[in-house]
């Protein structure tokens, strides 16, 4: 972080442990809440503010953790993007009951997201597939995510073969790649304050509104 980003991240963290969040600042709107912290986030300098913990389980509840990067929001979802053979998602596929953690320690905030995730359309993935860099669109091509692999030789010789097959042209999508989008029925928003009394709100749906409610810390 730069000096200017360091001073901002400060700033803001400062207004909200001293400040912290009340009924007034939550607002009625979960949608719009995430909004303004996310926008912090990026403000502050934070390295990946996108960066989140996605929280997946089998049909009979073995959990397992990783982070992503969230891609895209909006009051449709939440948006990343994986193989479709990883072990997330078919995990996903097979329980789509799954949660989505942000963390931003400098800023003492925290976000929990819990909902159902689906696959959103192709179209929607073939347009972000083609705005990475074409090094990552090859890598997506070349790894088969969560499998095992021999060595590292082998995983740049399939890098290799994808440059020579694409060599030229555009990198298609693949088809077993794109993205899904979790549906939040919950979002918790957590503001440290200071002695660990901090604030807390958490959100729930209610058809097409929301009821929201303040938790012990």
């Amino acid at each position: 972080m730069s000096i200017l980003s360091t001073f901002r991240a400060f700033f803001t963290a400062g207004k909200g442990v001293f400040l912290g969040l009340s009924e007034e600042s939550a607002g009625n709107d979960p949608f719009r809440l995430f909004d303004t912290w996310y926008k912090d986030a990026i403000g502050a300098g934070i390295y990946l503010p996108e960066s989140c913990a996605l929280g997946t389980a089998t049909p009979d509840g073995k959990p397992s953790v990783r982070l992503v990067l969230l891609k895209a929001y909006d009051e449709r979802g939440f948006v990343f993007y994986t193989n479709y053979g990883s072990r997330k998602a078919a995990e996903m596929e097979a329980n789509p009951h799954a949660t989505l953690v942000f963390h931003w320690a400098i800023l003492q905030r925290q976000i929990r997201l819990e909902g159902t995730v689906a696959k959103i359309g192709e179209q929607e993935s073939e347009a972000y597939f083609h705005s990475r860099a074409r090094g990552s669109q090859i890598g997506a091509w070349a790894s088969h995510q969560s499998e095992p692999l021999a060595d590292r030789k082998t995983l740049e010789e399939r890098v290799k073969k994808y440059e020579e097959e694409f060599k030229g042209g555009e990198v298609p999508l693949p088809p077993f790649w794109g993205g899904y989008r979790l549906d939040p029925g919950s979002m918790e928003f957590w503001q440290g304050r200071a002695n660990r009394l901090h604030d807390r709100f958490k959100f729930l749906r209610e058809g097409e509104s929301w009821s929201r409610q303040r938790l012990y810390p």
